[in-house]
């Protein structure tokens, strides 16, 4: 029985160290692509950030091509990214548009990059957008204009015209609140109850991986809507 495949872009973080662990434990090969190396999966890209953008895809291509040996994945899942607020009167707004630059829209190429080279035919690609982008994002210039660019890349990626392989699938998340460790830290006193669980979103791209029907269409921006710890999914 042939092995199943994945990597996770941004896989040493709060998300990116849940999906791995849940995938690990569904018998998936795992690959972790980040800045840190995660100990748990079953190899690792270590990605120097100080590198410009395209020495990130020099070295993650090769990397990932000599570690796979001529096997193929069935699923690349970005969970890199990163926030930060300010509007366009803000002294920081251009410094901090481009480290949310990097770290949203950086990843997100780069792991098209990957799964056009290394994707099987009827694989998944996922990135992370945001709901929030959805509307207004005055108050985190920078955010809004990095999301809304994962936002069209993930539109412009399904279309069969677009390069991707044969019959894959493209999508984003749009959670709102995720329920990590440094959320909690943060907003202490917070209702977490409409959080989105990490385990929930592990569970959910592992169903998507193995099961095509069960995805949306492809170039779905797919917003979480978490309400009493009841998750709905609402499609864009």
């Amino acid at each position: 029985m042939s092995t199943n495949r994945v990597a996770v872009y941004g896989g040493r973080g709060g998300l990116g160290s849940v999906i791995v662990d849940y995938f690990k434990s569904k018998n998936f090969w795992t690959l972790s692509i980040d800045i840190i190396k995660n100990e748990v999966a079953d190899a690792n890209v270590v990605v120097n950030k100080d590198f410009s953008w395209t020495e990130q895809e020099d070295l993650i291509l090769k990397s990932v091509g000599e570690t796979l040996n001529g096997e193929r994945l069935d699923a690349v899942l970005c969970v890199a990214g990163g926030w930060a607020g300010g509007k366009v009167n803000s002294e920081n707004m251009i410094k901090n548009s481009e480290i949310l630059w990097k770290q949203n829209v950086w990843t997100s190429t780069i792991s098209a990059r990957i799964a056009v080279l290394y994707l099987k035919n009827g694989g998944l690609l996922q990135f992370t957008g945001a709901a929030s982008v959805l509307k207004d994002t005055s108050e985190m210039l920078g955010y809004g204009i990095a999301k809304a660019a994962v936002h069209q890349l993930t539109k412009s990626l399904a279309p069969k015209k677009s390069g991707m392989p044969d019959e894959s699938t493209v999508v984003a998340l749009l959670p709102t609140m995720l329920d990590t460790a440094q959320n909690r830290k943060w907003m202490p006193k917070a209702n977490t109850d409409s959080w989105t669980s990490l385990n929930y979103i592990a569970e959910l791209l592992h169903d998507w991986t193995l099961t095509p029907s069960s995805r949306p269409p492809n170039g779905s921006l797919v917003e979480i809507i978490t309400q009493n710890k009841q998750n709905e999914l609402k499609i864009h």
